[in-house]
């Protein structure tokens, strides 16, 4: 007799290699599209912050009108941003120069500038990004040069404030040129020679000196024209003296009295003898 086999069915499911072999290419498709989309939305932003202006270039060409403060587009890979920054710089050099008379003058300037807003993409155009090594720091050595060539040495000392404004407008018509605005010219520090600085402080001395001197001999004018004018009032009062004693001579007899101090003068024999007032105002 035969038995039935009870036969056993499971339900039908591909394989998972299968799908992984489906899905795979689309999904690292999918990936790459993500992330190219994503570099180029980010290529694609810029921003400008305050106190610079952009100079956007197409392949190169810059365009004619600077990039203005906040979030701006460009075209990836096509084109390219330069940063300039226009708030006010400021630059401490030296400059060598000789003086009218041939003094060798070491002068340390501070110079405050900043870059004309509007004009960045022609100052990027015909310059480039080192404007302060092209342009800037040849100009302050000229410029320097050119007025100091003007004073003498002491004059460069004594007539700081005028050699400070001529070489800022020297300065100032130089650098107007290249879109570059003159903020503030300062001279912090005038260094001569050696034998210069000597000469000066012996000069000074020798001045120092002189000026004592003639304020001594004022002083000696002045105290002989109070001598002499006390000389004066003192034989003045002689003479006015003199004058009421000789009309008055009860005043003679009064003076006498008055410096007499009460004792006789001893002598021999029996009388008393006359003292006489002239004798008692001599004494």
């Amino acid at each position: 007799m035969m038995v039935a086999r009870k036969q056993s069915y499971e339900p039908y499911t591909p394989s998972t290699s299968f799908v992984d072999k489906e899905l795979s290419p689309k999904l690292l498709v999918y990936a790459a599209v993500a992330i190219i989309a994503i570099v180029l939305l980010f290529s694609s932003i810029y921003t400008i912050s305050a106190g610079q202006r952009g100079v956007l270039l197409t392949f190169g060409k810059p365009s004619m009108d600077a990039v203005q403060e906040g979030l701006h587009f460009k075209v990836p890979f096509a084109q390219r941003v330069r940063k300039m920054e226009v708030r006010t710089q400021k630059i401490e050099t030296g400059a060598n120069a000789a003086s009218r008379d041939l003094q060798d003058v070491q002068t340390t300037i501070a110079l405050n500038f900043h870059l004309s807003q509007s004009q960045v993409p022609n100052l990027y155009q015909e310059v480039g990004l080192s404007y302060v090594e092209r342009i800037i720091n040849p100009a302050i050595q000229e410029s320097v040069k050119a007025v100091q060539a003007k004073f003498t040495a002491e004059e460069l000392v004594s007539r700081r404030t005028e050699v400070r404004a001529q070489i800022q407008q020297t300065l100032t018509d130089r650098l107007a040129k290249y879109y570059i605005v003159v903020d503030d010219f300062n001279i912090v520090d005038f260094q001569f020679s050696e034998e210069f600085d000597n000469a000066i402080e012996a000069k000074v001395t020798a001045e120092q000196q002189m000026l004592k001197a003639e304020m001594d001999l004022k002083r000696i004018e002045v105290e002989k024209l109070q001598k002499i004018t006390q000389a004066e009032a003192e034989a003045e009062s002689i003479r006015i003296q003199s004058i009421a004693l000789s009309q008055n001579k009860d005043i003679l007899e009064l003076r006498a009295i008055e410096k007499w101090d009460g004792v006789l003068p001893k002598v021999t024999g029996g009388a008393t003898p006359f003292i006489g007032v002239d004798s008692i105002m001599l004494n």
